[in-house]
């Protein structure tokens, strides 16, 4: 069982970058949706996998039955043995498992928790330790110094909540693994697959992960919390969003908002369903509730998603937030996807790679010209309406990556020898547009924890925690990532959470985030003051 978790997780760092986690097999049910598209991809390798899985089944059913013919069953004596070296292991793994605390065990036997890099963990500690020492992270400890005292204790904004009295409506796509391919070494494609982003773009948006973990992106970018405050490789998702969390649409929807969210998938993906009611949306419309979708490839196409954002806001009476994801350009990317593409690619690579890559280049330019058609609409919009679009990551493009020389491995490195390098492999584009005032301009690189402070801003919405609290933090960061801080003049802070030392505005941000996530809430009257229950006056 061991050699075969072992195998998983090294299949899953090949694709991912990560390592196999304990809370991985929360979303075993996502692997298996997306496994139709890998068999589409690597049906050899899938048949491969099969028949492996198939013998091993039988293999392990024959031993079973030759160990209970040919070994005589335990006795007593024997049972007693066992349980006597079988307990002590099981209370040396409880032991050394809470990283976050000091082991005497663990210092004994020097084994140290890597947890700031995960590749580096398990290579050290081997599998089995490994994934023990990960087994803690369903549980977020408090962070050093929380009290109701330290959160009274963090400046309070002066900004209030406030919406304009013509409401604008707000729409957000995230857009699946859209990035720019034209930044592959060597690579042309032509006509230009994605001239609408290039034309309008903001900045760019930098993304925690790299090549999958759609959910991690959503939770910064909704609620303006940042996951470089959790466990490495949790899923807050999955995790820890269990009740009621403040996010954009908790406050748009108490200041009269429509809060409405649209995803071509099922909806129990990333558990978006149950998250979605608890970030405060009025209702969520996936597979099972959307009508039928035209497919573009294997999917619901980004065209069919756009054509249902603009039926529902042209139908709403209600000033409206509409947070939609796309699907149609998930990975993996075979060749020949699109059986009438409309791009060309030229790059010094395999057939395969070229394929792949032409593949991808399609889907990408059908996003744009989604984002195009949407802002051709809105423009004849007497409502005032602001439109946000960003990649959430760049693409699974795996073995291109490695050929054109844009990357050593199929995946991105979690801890990158330099900012730069770390930019360059997680910066997708950012579009803020209204069309009262065009695109904002000269964002830079920002985290997906600040997209509300800028989106809000855009919209000429005033919130404590959104545009006050966050509008204090981009004044000293553009990037707040596990590995990394980045100030707006570039200056970079590798490592920072090692250190003991560290900058109490960030200090400040996690406390916040804790307080509201898993504490006391005590920061909610201050920051979050649509979630607190107002006093209505008796009357009789």
């Amino acid at each position: 069982l061991t050699l075969a978790l072992a195998f998983v997780g090294h299949q899953k760092s090949h694709y991912l970058g990560d390592p196999l986690y304990p809370t991985d097999f929360l979303y075993a049910r996502q692997i298996f949706a997306l496994l139709p598209l890998l068999v589409r991809e690597r049906p050899m390798t899938a048949l491969a996998m099969v028949a492996g899985i198939i013998a091993g089944l039988s293999l392990l059913v024959y031993g079973w039955r030759l160990w209970r013919r040919k070994v005589p069953a335990l006795s007593h004596k024997g049972r007693l043995a066992r349980l006597t070296l079988a307990v002590p292991l099981l209370a040396f793994f409880v032991s050394i498992m809470d990283y976050a605390t000091f082991s005497w065990t663990r210092d004994r036997l020097q084994i140290i928790p890597i947890m700031w890099d995960q590749k580096e963990n398990y290579a050290s500690n081997g599998f089995a330790l490994a994934f023990a020492l990960n087994v803690p992270m369903a549980h977020v400890s408090a962070p050093p110094g929380y009290t109701d005292k330290a959160i009274a204790a963090i400046d309070r904004p002066q900004t209030t909540a406030s919406v304009p009295d013509e409401k604008p409506d707000i729409i957000v796509v995230m857009s699946e693994s859209f990035w720019d391919p034209t930044r592959l070494p060597g690579v042309t494609i032509t006509p230009d697959p994605i001239p609408t982003v290039r034309a309008l773009r903001s900045g760019s948006m930098f993304s925690p992960e790299f090549g999958g973990m759609t959910a991690n992106i959503e939770f910064e970018a909704l609620t303006g919390f940042s996951n470089a405050f959790l466990p490495a490789g949790s899923i807050p998702y999955q995790q820890y969003v269990r009740t009621p969390t403040p996010s954009m649409a908790t406050f748009l929807k108490s200041e009269g908002y429509r809060a409405r969210a649209i995803h071509p998938g099922t909806n129990w993906f990333w558990n978006r369903g149950a998250v979605y009611a608890d970030f405060g949306f009025n209702d969520f419309k996936s597979e099972e509730t959307l009508p039928p979708m035209e497919k573009r490839g294997p999917l619901a196409s980004d065209a069919a998603m756009t054509d249902e954002i603009i039926r529902e806001a042209d139908a709403s009476d209600d000033p409206l937030f509409f947070f939609a994801v796309s699907l149609q350009n998930h990975g993996p990317y075979e060749p020949n996807r699109y059986y009438n593409p409309t791009h060309a690619v030229q790059a010094p690579i395999s057939q395969w790679g070229r394929d792949s890559l032409l593949s991808y280049a399609e889907g990408s330019a059908d996003a744009d010209r989604g984002l195009e058609r949407l802002i051709e609409w809105a423009k004849k919009r007497e409502r005032p309406t602001v439109i946000a679009f960003f990649g959430d990551h760049l693409p699974p493009l795996g073995p291109v990556y490695v050929e054109t020389g844009f990357l050593r491995d199929n995946v991105a490195p979690r801890r990158e020898p330099t900012p730069q390098a770390a930019l360059d492999h997680h910066e997708t584009p950012l579009i803020i547009w209204s069309n009262r005032s065009g695109p904002v301009t000269n964002l830079g690189t920002v985290s997906p924890a600040f997209l509300p402070y800028h989106i809000l801003t855009a919209a000429g919405i005033t919130h404590p925690y959104y545009t006050g609290f966050l509008g204090k933090m981009r004044e000293r960061y553009r990037v707040v990532d596990r590995n990394l801080l980045l100030t707006p003049a570039g200056e970079a802070t590798p490592d920072w959470s090692r250190q003991k030392e560290i900058d109490p505005a960030i200090r400040d941000f996690r406390l916040i985030q804790y307080d509201m996530m898993f504490g006391k809430r005590h920061a909610a009257p201050d920051f979050f003051p649509e979630t607190v229950d107002k006093v209505v006056a008796h009357t009789s």
